[in-house]
């Protein structure tokens, strides 16, 4: 999050070495994380070492930098575009100068392969953390635009519709879409929710979808929560609710709200034609949360987020992903980056027992990637 931060330097290592103890390092705070990744005790004929932490560099041709917005392309996605199921897409909030609201690219990271392009826009979008990819074959991120990369000069955006093959095809904007900073998704095939999280606003609005082959039409939107802190900062841009995790058998939506330093639970969040306010308040933890950012389920049922280092700050816990119960009880947190302001958008997806977890670092403009067999 921070566009300032200086690049990591460990004396008396090269940088390769340094790649290395770094991986290492993260590689064995995660497997803290999720205990399911511990070796099985029992001879099983699993294997006795973890996958290795991967780190793939998010910049892409145009030198686009801070990347933000984490989406695993999903198994239905159809052939013959760009994208193919199993890679992750990557959206860019900053431009080669490092002006925030300015990045303009997505970029698709292949397993095994190195960063390539997906899509391309035009001048000075500022592509967000509200990337989500129908299986229609549609990808949909957020445009959170300022033509100077300072938050009270930015303009309320919208959300791009893109092709399988990186095509533009049309922009969703209309009053109730002011910053899209974050967002979750419900996809039903020929039909979808998508919640987006307002940073200029402190509000959250659902959007009804109708998807077909040629595209995607809004047939409602309706705003069903409000209240959350907001306001523009000069090194995370703005803090203002962002991750959104949606439970749809229980039908609440989860807001991880920066500012408020605070997750709460907005029930009825699929049908409620009425703004419920912030929600319940469900974890509040002012030890570990340091201005919670991106949020993601894992398969164990718990949340993860990151944070922005500005609110609740602690040197001391830097660029954390932080997972707790949906009760609220803190279960584990790693760090991605010793410098803070380093985490940010995050994934994971599920392929029979086996999960992989996306985050960024965008102080570095990398993307980490660790494959872990599920219980």
């Amino acid at each position: 999050m921070n566009p300032h931060a200086s690049p990591i330097t460990i004396p008396a290592f090269s940088a390769r070495t340094r790649a290395g103890v770094k991986i290492a390092l993260i590689a064995a705070a995660f497997l803290l994380l999720f205990p399911g990744a511990l070796l099985r005790a029992q001879d099983d004929n699993s294997a006795f070492l973890p996958d290795q932490v991967r780190s793939a560099s998010t910049v892409p041709a145009n030198g686009d930098v801070n990347p933000y917005g984490v989406a695993f392309v999903p198994p239905a996605f159809p052939a013959g575009g760009t994208a193919t199921p199993g890679n992750i897409l990557i959206s860019n909030f900053n431009n080669s100068q490092n002006l925030q609201g300015t990045g303009t690219t997505i970029v698709d990271i292949p397993p095994g392969g190195p960063v390539q392009p997906f899509f391309q826009g035009k001048a000075g979008l500022g592509l967000t953390t509200a990337l989500n990819i129908l299986q229609k074959g549609f990808v949909l991120v957020g445009n959170f635009p300022s033509p100077d990369g300072t938050c009270p000069n930015s303009t309320p955006g919208s959300i791009l519709v893109i092709d399988k093959r990186g095509n533009l095809v049309s922009t969703i904007s209309n009053s109730m879409i002011n910053g899209p900073w974050d967002s979750a998704l419900f996809d039903q095939g020929n039909s979808a929710k998508l919640f987006v999280a307002n940073g200029l606003t402190g509000t959250v609005v659902r959007l009804e979808l109708s998807v077909g082959g040629s595209g995607v039409k809004v047939k409602n939107t309706t705003q069903i929560a409000s209240g959350y802190k907001h306001n523009c900062d000069p090194v995370t841009f703005v803090d203002a609710p962002t991750g959104l995790v949606y439970d749809a058998e229980r039908d609440v939506l989860f807001v991880a709200s920066t500012a408020d330093n605070a997750v709460f639970a907005v029930g009825n969040a699929g049908g409620t034609t009425q703004d419920r306010g912030r929600g319940t308040p469900i974890y509040s933890d002012n030890v570990h949360l340091h201005g919670p950012l991106g949020m993601v389920q894992a398969p164990n049922g718990h949340l993860i987020v990151s944070s922005n280092d500005a609110v609740n700050s602690d040197p001391n816990q830097p660029s954390e992903l932080v997972e707790f119960t949906k009760g609220g009880q803190f279960i584990k947190q790693i760090s991605v980056d010793p410098l803070q302001g380093g985490s940010f958008g995050l994934a994971v997806a599920t392929s029979g027992r086996t999960a992989q977890l996306a985050a960024v670092d965008d102080n570095q403009s990398i993307l980490l990637i660790w494959t872990l067999p599920l219980p």
